[in-house]
């Protein structure tokens, strides 16, 4: 044995501030968990207490049954009467605001131009038929249509029919588009 075996040796502190502190941390954040897995079942639950009220509103001056809050108030004189007997529409002004025609009079100006004619008519085709609707295409793009549908010339579909084995469609205007 030597000379220092019969001396005591003292024990490491434990640090008990820390530790102390490690569970106050782990334990409050445990609690926020379960608070925050918690808290949407009550709000579902208990949907009265969270829920909106939203108040129906009417262009009437008929005040609403609940009692007036304090930070503002609306005055009956700012709502509109539902029972007000219907406004008259104001009178035609008679004064004449359009321009008067020229026809007749010689112009000073200089020629006049060309008429243009319109521009051609909307030309689409038909690309497939199936389960009485059609598939047509114009250069806008395509569009499927069925029977009442109106059309990129302006006109409505009339019919879908089969002629010698092809599908055809019929406008109002009576044009008939064949598929290609």
């Amino acid at each position: 044995m030597a000379d220092f075996d019969d001396e005591r040796i003292a024990s490491l502190k434990q640090r008990n501030k820390t530790a102390t502190l490690d569970r106050f941390l782990t334990f409050a954040g445990l609690a926020l968990a379960g608070a925050s897995a918690f808290f949407p079942w009550y709000v579902f639950f208990n949907a009265d207490k969270f829920g909106i009220n939203v108040a129906s509103s009417s262009n009437s001056r008929e005040l609403p049954d609940w009692p007036a809050r304090n930070v503002f108030s609306v005055s009956p004189l700012a709502m509109v009467n539902k029972n007000e007997a219907a406004r008259k529409a104001p009178p035609v002004d008679p004064l004449t605001t359009a321009t008067v025609s020229d026809l007749g009079k010689p112009r000073d100006g200089g020629a006049m131009l060309e008429e243009q004619p319109f521009p051609g008519k909307s030309s689409f085709r038909l690309l497939h038929v199936s389960n009485g609707r059609a598939l047509i295409e114009d250069p806008s793009g395509m569009y499927v249509v069925r029977i009442g549908s109106v059309l990129p010339d302006e006109s409505r579909l009339a019919m879908i029919e089969q002629r010698d084995g092809k599908w055809v469609i019929i406008t109002s205007k009576g044009d008939i588009y064949k598929n290609d």
